[in-house]
């Protein structure tokens, strides 16, 4: 690992805040997310972010289960993740949807997208053919996805819908290796077919950004933001003006982020977050 630049950690010693990945950052778990494991470091981080008193949110695009059922799985594992430590890509689509307006949303996915939205009061309708809707959203829908689904979906965009996506990622880390993301499937279908543009309410929009922001109550120019892919974690990072904390232990790898364009690449690039607990214990 390459001694990191010293204005970086006089910055890593000044945030106030992480928004931490999951899968393959501190997590690994089967390509249903059963069966997760630590990764390396987690627990030394997780012990460092207590002693030095330091907030943060985990953030995973994963929808799968919701955010509760979520931090129950990591404190299960020893974490010590509050009930509410936990965020996923319903609950920056909870901000974003009252925002604009919307009321009534057709989801293609489970109960870690529709409870969310509807604890926030938004009404929720499965992908049922005539079914109208002010917005469709796309989450984990692997099992369920039918061809019935996708062209209730189309219906309703062509009914004036707008069309949400919980990721785009196209990959997501897993123990078995990467895994095809379902709501990028699911949403290309319907951009296909319809023309309409999708917009990504997780990582790495800025919106996902914004509501880990608000929910620890800093900016997001005071936060890290860690995580294995390329794509996301970092991207979003560099949009909200946050440090940008690159890890190796899960999609990405040392060649992936040292091969970005240099306004891209991560403030940080670690083999994984245990070398992210050593650098942060100079803060102590």
């Amino acid at each position: 690992m390459l001694e990191p630049d010293p204005a970086v950690l006089d910055r890593l010693r000044r945030v106030r805040g992480l928004v931490l990945d999951m899968d393959g950052t501190l997590v690994l778990g089967d390509r249903n997310n059963q069966g997760l494991r630590p990764l390396p470091g987690a627990g030394p981080l997780f012990a460092t972010l207590t002693e030095l008193g330091l907030p943060f949110r985990i953030f995973t695009n994963g929808t799968s289960r919701t955010p509760r059922q979520y931090a129950h799985a990591l404190q299960a594992l020893g974490f010590p993740v509050s009930d509410d430590g936990v965020l996923t890509p319903a609950s920056s689509a909870v901000d974003l949807l009252r925002r604009r307006g919307h009321r009534r949303v057709m989801v293609l996915g489970g109960k870690g997208v529709t409870e969310p939205l509807e604890a926030a009061g938004l009404e929720t309708v499965p992908p049922l053919r005539t079914t109208r809707a002010d917005a469709v959203l796309a989450g984990w829908f692997r099992q369920e996805l039918t061809f019935d689904a996708l062209e209730a979906a189309c219906d309703a965009v062509f009914g004036g819908a707008q069309l949400y996506s919980a990721s785009q990622s196209l990959f997501f880390a897993t123990a078995e290796g990467r895994q095809l993301g379902t709501s990028r499937a699911i949403t290309a279908v319907v951009r296909d077919a319809t023309g309409a543009p999708v917009t990504v309410v997780g990582k790495p929009a800025l919106p996902a950004l914004r509501t880990a922001a608000r929910c620890l109550g800093v900016a997001t120019q005071e936060l890290a933001v860690v995580g294995d892919d390329p794509e996301l974690e970092v991207p979003m990072a560099h949009k909200g003006g946050a440090l940008a904390v690159a890890v190796h232990t899960g999609i990405g790898h040392a060649q992936s982020f040292s091969d970005l364009p240099p306004e891209r690449r991560p403030h940080l690039d670690l083999p994984d977050v245990g070398a992210l607990a050593d650098l942060l214990g100079g803060r102590r």
